[in-house]
């Protein structure tokens, strides 16, 4: 399959989505949203996917959506932004609900649309040096890629509001102690890191890592005996599965399992 807005690689179970606009600063437009729900489909259909790393090229992560194009459009401009995010948004859709966790490498700044890709990763890591903002609003605008969603989860209602209406720039230090990311890291250690946590995923139980991301969205939205029944429905898929007999085995013998992914 080939992308005109991205890098895709698959080695050792882990496949690599380099975001590839560094001229633009990875902003999202249209090949981008496209290619990003392509290779979604690609990461939640392939076995053979069992960790997912998504960094980038240039100079930052990601700037958010590409303004220049939305002004491009002028009148057509809601139009272009309905398609935009009907691609955008598939493709998020699809990395929080796949099988295969995701771990999000962030170097530079992640704006906008770029902070809701960072948020979408289920472990993100960043450099010292790298910024976080919303920016929506100062543009006058509001946020989109699920950011409104995850965001209240990962930092609280107040801390989102900020975000968004106040649109500071955050330190990587910052959005650590927001919770915002997991991780700080050298800025020349970032994606030697980010392999470690993938290729460590890719040894792992995925189907279990893929339930755990199931419940956790289903919580929002579930009472206390729903969520449990969620929970109990789950645990007894996986007890049933190859990793699920080959994890309680291992605990059993007192030895390391040798997880297959299923």
């Amino acid at each position: 399959m080939s992308y005109k807005a991205i890098e895709f690689s698959l080695s050792n179970n882990v496949a690599r989505i380099t975001l590839n606009r560094p001229e633009a600063a990875n902003t999202v437009n249209m090949a981008l949203a496209k290619d990003l729900a392509k290779v979604s489909i690609e990461c939640s259909e392939n076995p053979e996917i069992r960790a997912v790393l998504l960094n980038a090229n240039g100079k930052m992560f990601c700037a958010g959506g590409d303004l220049a194009t939305f002004a491009g459009a002028k009148e057509r401009v809601p139009t272009l932004i309905k398609e935009l995010t009907l691609y955008f948004h598939a493709a998020v859709s699809r990395f929080h609900r796949m099988q295969a966790p995701m771990i999000t490498a962030v170097h530079g700044f992640a704006a906008g649309g770029g902070l809701s890709l960072c948020a979408v990763g289920d472990y993100s890591i960043a450099t010292e040096t790298s910024k976080f903002t919303m920016a929506y609003t100062a543009a006058g605008l509001c946020p989109d890629g699920s950011s409104t969603y995850t965001l209240p989860k990962l930092i609280g209602l107040r801390r989102t509001k900020e975000l968004m209406l106040l649109n500071p720039v955050l330190s990587s230090q910052e959005a650590k102690d927001w919770g915002l990311i997991n991780e700080v890291v050298e800025d020349d250690a970032l994606l030697q890191r980010a392999e470690q946590i993938a290729k460590d995923w890719a040894k792992g139980p995925t189907a279990a890592y893929g339930a755990v991301k199931r419940l956790l969205i289903n919580s929002a939205n579930e009472g206390l005996e729903a969520q449990m029944e969620h929970e109990a429905q789950e645990v007894a898929k996986l007890s049933g599965g190859l990793d699920g007999q080959e994890g309680i085995n291992a605990f059993l013998e007192k030895r390391k399992p040798n997880f297959v992914g299923s």
